[in-house]
């Protein structure tokens, strides 16, 4: 009996295999993230709302996926709150992304004219 990471392997090799036989180039790096995505939990996971993309906490990022508006209406009735934490809500709703230069917030003291720099997460928000 062979473990996940064998599983994850034979994935890589399929998805390969079946994007070659219809003549379509695909970096294996690729493949090689969605494998390790849908092996992450130690079984083999869909890619589906009921496998990977059902198991975000994040309502917006849920909802992203397939079906949008009972997502929304059952986060809703549920009082589910959305923290606007991750890539996926943040784009969805306009806002700033939470990574590279978006984590950081410029300060600047008037007055005596220098600046300093904090973290979004050091400041709560």
């Amino acid at each position: 009996m062979l473990g996940i990471e064998a599983a994850r392997t034979a994935l890589v090799k399929e998805i390969m295999n079946t994007l070659e036989e219809q003549g379509l180039e695909v970096d294996i790096r690729h493949i090689m993230l969605v494998a390790d995505v849908m092996t992450s939990k130690g079984m083999l996971q869909q890619i589906g709302r009921h496998g990977v993309a059902g198991t975000k906490t994040s309502v917006l990022a849920r909802a992203a996926f397939e079906i949008t508006v009972p997502t929304i209406a059952e986060a809703a009735l549920k009082g589910e709150i959305e923290p606007l934490k991750g890539v996926t809500e943040n784009v969805i709703v306009g806002s700033t992304v939470p990574v590279g230069t978006g984590m950081v917030d410029l300060y600047m003291k008037v007055g005596n004219g220098s600046a300093s720099v904090a973290s979004s997460d050091a400041e709560g928000g």
